[in-house]
């Protein structure tokens, strides 16, 4: 018989406070795991360090979480911020932490699923009814259709949403130049993109526009708060993979929570929450996920599911291609180029 887990219902604006854990720069304890994350995983966090606090691996452990875009956190603990433990959106804020000595060079080697803690698929939330039948990528690039996604210069979700949108016409048969053309209409139809995939999320809530990029779980976790929304699997997506490590200096029990988060018990409440379980985690039994299309079958196969490491080259060559900064006279990146060709207010 599948289980029935219920996502805490917390509010999108991420205020709530965790009760099992103390505030950022609360606790002196030597047992205090400070975590630094992207946004999306707030709400779902709560419940897995609760479980941790239970195991005996747990016991006298709390938490010092802080949650944000997922390129700022990154930026943040260069800078000095306390991280034992970090969990970001893409692999590249994790290597800017190696290339600092932050956290070892061989981060991967510490879980069987080789550094991944959450994954999920780019999906599109719509309105609810999908008013305009969104069905498909090209649907997006209509004149008609508004869209939220976030800033990739600080949003992790950001690049996963444009980079699924670039796979859609190269994985299908299309040109780079053709690719190009369509995520320029797609930012063309953006008019704002939010700091994070948290806000975004909000900013699409509380607005009228028609479409927004977004993680599965998002999409989910929306539904379970009684968002009047729906969100559709698009035929053709991208693999959404989320890096997990504990940095040089970590507690022991940082350590042994990052074990923990990669078994099938923390998989099982992940799910609960919309994510889909990390390949490599075996004995996970999902749930029934309320918030999903299918709460039995919550998470349908794509036809065609592209990932970074087979369509992009990994990480290492797609951010210096699609994302480069243009510091230190280096060249843009495409996708930097398209959103100054935009107009569109990248929010920070």
């Amino acid at each position: 018989m599948n289980k029935t887990i219920r996502a805490t219902a917390l509010g999108l604006t991420g205020m709530v406070a965790l009760t099992a854990c103390t505030s950022a720069g609360g606790s002196d304890s030597k047992d205090t795991v400070a975590v630094v994350a992207f946004s999306v995983m707030e709400s779902a966090n709560e419940g897995v360090y609760e479980a941790f606090q239970d195991s005996d691996a747990g016991t006298d452990v709390e938490f010092a979480p802080s949650y944000g875009a997922s390129g700022d956190q990154s930026r943040a603990v260069v800078d000095g911020k306390e991280a034992d433990y970090v969990h970001f959106s893409l692999e590249t804020d994790v290597t800017r932490l190696v290339d600092e000595g932050l956290v070892a060079e061989d981060w991967k080697e510490a879980t069987p699923t080789n550094g991944i803690a959450t994954s999920s698929v780019v999906v599109f939330v719509v309105r609810e009814g999908n008013p305009l039948g969104i069905d498909s990528w090209d649907d997006l690039v209509e004149d008609d259709v508004e869209i939220v996604t976030p800033n990739p210069g600080s949003s992790g979700a950001a690049r996963w949403n444009i980079l699924a949108g670039w796979a859609h016409v190269v994985g299908n048969g299309g040109t780079d130049k053709e690719a190009e053309e369509f995520v320029s209409q797609l930012l063309a139809n953006t008019p704002a993109l939010p700091a994070s995939g948290r806000e975004a999320t909000s900013a699409f809530v509380e607005g009228d526009q028609d479409v927004l990029l977004s993680y599965e779980n998002e999409a989910i976790l929306a539904k379970q708060n009684g968002e009047a929304i729906d969100y559709v699997v698009p035929t053709d997506t991208l693999l959404i993979e989320n890096p997990a490590a504990v940095t040089v200096d970590a507690k022991e029990s940082a350590k042994d929570f990052l074990e923990f988060v990669t078994s099938a018990e923390a998989q099982e409440l992940y799910a609960g929450f919309g994510f889909r379980p990390v390949e490599g985690v075996d004995g996970v039994e999902l749930p029934e996920v309320e918030g999903a299309n299918d709460p039995a079958d919550p998470f349908p196969a794509p036809a065609q599911l592209f990932t970074i490491d087979d369509d992009f080259g990994g990480w290492s060559v797609a951010a210096e291609r699609f994302f480069a900064d243009g510091e230190d006279g280096e060249p843009l990146g495409i996708i930097p180029q398209l959103i100054e060709e935009s107009g569109a207010d990248a929010q920070e």
